[in-house]
């Protein structure tokens, strides 16, 4: 650990006189007309997390390391083209790490836009892509994650001046460590994302319609290959409302309602999302104060989010057969450092049905229902720092135990402490 210290601690010091981004990018710009631009990243963050899944995974102590190098032309104002190679590297987990933090040089995204200048008519984008839709509860590409997932994707937009309709169709990237990546195409989602800004006044309505379909080898338990039941097919139907109350209140709201087949089993779900912020006076500053509250059912199919920081800072749980109450405080304590305060509590929704982990595998399940509803409560502390072209953060988060946690897993107390530093351009 002292390496990593020592390198998080010296680095604030060289990035107040070397900013070789700035150079670089300005010395491009003027070569190439700002026709050419290139991007960096490296990232390094140190953690440790102690009682994954409540004893049911090993304690896991990682370094991961990633860099990202993109390049993005504009021949012409009509055309963008942009590529981005992608190094993810955990050193410290040794030599048998899993794909999930260990990729090294593959293609992250390479996609080619067309007509994305234009505040009106079409545009339309194909190729590899991270992509992000809301706040990124059903479609994103975690950037916390170490690799961050990516998409092979097509999407066909048409604008106007208050509205954004889009249908796409994307599949997700299978990191194949050694190989170059592949997408599965037998697990797409496809459909409409439509995007409304200022409809109703000054807010941001976000309304859904899309298809999951998942074809998995060997296929679902009791399924029927002829008869298509052995297959995930889930439509999602919701939307998303963001906007301002009274007396300096904001919101953002969302929901979904789910139907079709998982397997041979045809499924309902629901979730909601519910968000209220204000400013608040601390020590003088101002902070944001948020209060949450999540729900999903028991079926509720959570996609592919880009879930970190969702439901809890360690990410115990996902979006599915859970009752989440939450309160954040987000303060500034100068333009650069920001420490944000967080406190989670956990229900099932269904006791007799399992809770579930952020990839939507069980954790833990009492059929019988014996074990109760309460999973228990968790809080984070943690912070960034900003000086130009670098950042840094370190964080703790502890999980209490509640009685269905008790008795139903092995019962070790999760927590998680990490430190990190990024420089990017």
């Amino acid at each position: 650990m002292r390496p990593f210290l020592a390198i998080f601690l010296i680095v604030p010091l060289a990035g107040q006189t070397w900013d070789p981004g700035d150079r670089i990018n300005a010395a491009i710009g003027r070569a190439a007309h700002e026709k050419l631009k290139f991007s960096f990243e490296f990232r390094s963050r140190y953690e440790h997390r102690d009682g994954p899944l409540f004893g049911r995974n090993p304690d896991v102590t990682a370094d991961l390391v990633r860099t990202r190098f993109g390049v993005t032309a504009n021949p012409v104002p009509w055309l963008k083209i942009s590529a981005l190679a992608q190094d993810g590297r955990s050193p410290w987990y040794g030599p048998n790490a899993p794909n999930n933090i260990r990729d090294p040089l593959d293609l992250q995204e390479g996609y080619v836009e067309l007509f994305g200048n234009r505040k009106t008519g079409w545009q339309v984008v194909a190729g590899r892509q991270m992509l992000g839709y809301g706040e990124g509860r059903l479609i994103g590409s975690p950037q916390w994650a170490a690799l961050a997932r990516t998409w092979d994707a097509g999407r066909v937009r048409y604008r106007l001046a208050k509205a954004e309709f889009e249908f796409l169709v994307v599949s997700p990237i299978k990191v194949r460590i050694g190989e170059f990546n592949v997408p599965v195409f037998g697990d797409r989602i496809w459909g409409m994302y439509n995007v409304f800004p200022n409809l109703i006044g000054k807010t941001l309505l976000e309304l859904y319609l899309l298809r999951h379909d998942q074809n998995r080898i060997g296929g679902f338990v009791g399924g029927n290959r002829a008869a298509g039941t052995d297959r995930l097919g889930v439509n999602t139907f919701g939307g998303r409302w963001v906007g301002k109350l009274v007396a300096g209140w904001s919101y953002s709201l969302e929901g979904a309602l789910q139907n079709g087949r998982r397997g041979p089993a045809e499924m309902k779900g629901a979730a909601w999302h519910s968000a209220f912020t204000h400013k608040v006076n601390v020590a003088g500053r101002a902070a944001d104060l948020s209060l949450e509250y999540n729900f999903a059912s028991k079926d509720f199919d959570q996609m592919y989010p880009a879930i970190h920081d969702k439901y809890g800072h360690i990410d115990a749980f996902a979006w599915r057969n859970l009752h989440n109450a939450r309160a954040l405080l987000v303060t500034p304590v100068s333009k650069a450092l920001t420490v944000n305060l967080m406190y989670d509590e956990f229900w099932l929704v269904s006791k007799r049905d399992p809770a579930y982990a952020i990839n939507n595998r069980p954790i833990a399940q009492a059929a019988d229902g014996s074990a109760g509803r309460y999973l228990g409560r968790e809080f984070d502390v943690y912070s960034t720092y900003r000086i130009k072209h670098w950042q840094f953060g370190a964080g703790v988060g502890y999980v209490m135990k509640g009685g269905f946690v008790k008795a139903t897993t092995p019962g070790a107390t999760p927590w998680f402490a990490y430190l990190f530093h990024t420089y990017s351009f």
